[in-house]
């Protein structure tokens, strides 16, 4: 049980958290309302904006019970969503998709998995990945996409995947960069991840690349980096 003399400095933690999280779900509301036309743009605001909740987790020292219970609420909330609206901003794209429910789960597991060995930058890596990556990619996509391809029966463009792995690889290496400084392996970790990102990222039937592109590129950056590393 949480100490008395401890319990404000966690609550007031959870409390910027929440308000950061009404922020962005504030903002993705009034969106919605002003531009009915655009859903996925509301979604990826809320997508991206929600995502990068694991800076402040890190940041904040968040730990990790807390962030594996708000994974399971949210979980379950995008469940029962998943069957009945309600939750305008995600559920008005006019496709059915468990995205949300694998975001809130990918989440949980890697902050489970990298807060427990303290190595919360993997963690970092992999939600931020999800969070930019395939959110810029979507818009990228959709609004420039010119050169379609189809993958197992998916529709996707190479403007997207491009973007995906620009975006990934940037993200990988500027926390990379944060944590064990300018050396090479930075650089060179952050290209293997962008390019296995964009791949994952290419089969997102029912949004599994929700739960794919995180863990596959928090798993990935963490072993190659540590072999490295050692090395």
């Amino acid at each position: 049980m949480v100490s008395e003399s401890i319990a404000p400095t966690i609550w007031s933690k959870v409390g910027i958290v929440a308000f950061w999280l009404a922020l962005v779900g504030g903002s993705a509301e009034v969106l919605r309302r002003r531009v009915p036309s655009q859903p996925e743009l509301v979604r990826k605001v809320v997508h991206i904006g929600a995502g990068n909740v694991i800076l402040l987790a890190r940041w904040l020292q968040i730990p990790a019970w807390i962030g594996i219970s708000a994974s399971i609420l949210f979980a379950a909330v995008s469940l029962v969503s998943y069957r009945y609206p309600v939750i305008p901003g995600l559920d008005s794209v006019g496709r059915k998709s468990l995205g949300t429910f694998f975001y809130a789960v990918s989440i949980g597991v890697l902050i489970a998995v990298f807060w427990s060995v303290q190595l919360p930058e993997y963690a970092v890596v992999g939600i931020l990945v999800m969070t930019w990556g395939d959110g810029m990619a979507a818009l990228v996509g959709q609004r420039w996409g010119r050169h379609p391809y189809r993958l197992w029966g998916i529709n996707k463009s190479w403007e997207g995947s491009l973007t995906m792995a620009i975006a990934s690889y940037w993200v990988c290496a500027l926390v990379l960069l944060a944590v064990q400084g300018n050396i090479w392996q930075t650089w060179c970790v952050g290209a293997i991840v962008a390019a296995t990102a964009a791949g994952l990222e290419a089969f997102s039937r029912l949004g599994i690349d929700n739960l794919t592109v995180p863990i596959g590129a928090a798993a990935l950056c963490y072993g190659v980096n540590q072999l490295w590393l050692v090395a």
